[in-house]
């Protein structure tokens, strides 16, 4: 056991073990609001990572920490079902820009809407505006997690 991990509080452990459940519990919700396609869950990052910008596979590869095949075929399969397109990289022609299709876009755009949506919904009916503004609170503490 490591010193660090010795001198953890019980208050720590507790609210990691909490925050996990809960992300998987909101996560498996978002999915069910919203049309998967039955897609993967590396098919959907791969359409999130293509929703920020055009970039290529060995990219995409890098930032998903996956093997280069593994995503050629993970882009194989979305560029079949239409929600990409690939064209050649002007700056260096061995390579291929990743884009997502007009298609895509539109998959990835009502999927968020109706995950937002859900969200919105349940926030408004479930919470009064006092414990609307705890979560708020509670969200930007959240925040440095993410900058880490």
């Amino acid at each position: 056991m490591t010193e660090s991990a010795m001198t953890i509080s019980a208050s720590a452990a507790l609210a990691a073990r909490e925050l996990r459940v809960l992300v998987s519990r909101l996560r498996r919700r978002f999915q069910e609001q919203s049309d998967s396609r039955e897609l993967t869950p590396s098919q959907l990052s791969v359409l999130s990572r293509l929703s920020k910008g055009d970039t290529t596979a060995s990219d995409i590869a890098t930032a998903e920490r996956v093997r280069p095949q593994a995503i050629a075929a993970t882009l194989n399969i979305l560029e079949e079902r239409g929600l990409i397109e690939r064209r050649p990289d002007p700056a260096d022609r061995r390579r291929q820009v990743v884009s997502l299709s007009g298609e895509g876009r539109e998959f990835f755009d009502g999927r968020r809407r109706a995950g937002e949506e859900w969200l919105t919904t349940s926030l408004q009916e479930r919470y009064t505006e006092a414990e609307r503004q705890v979560l708020l609170d509670a969200l930007a503490l959240l925040e440095r997690l993410g900058q880490e």
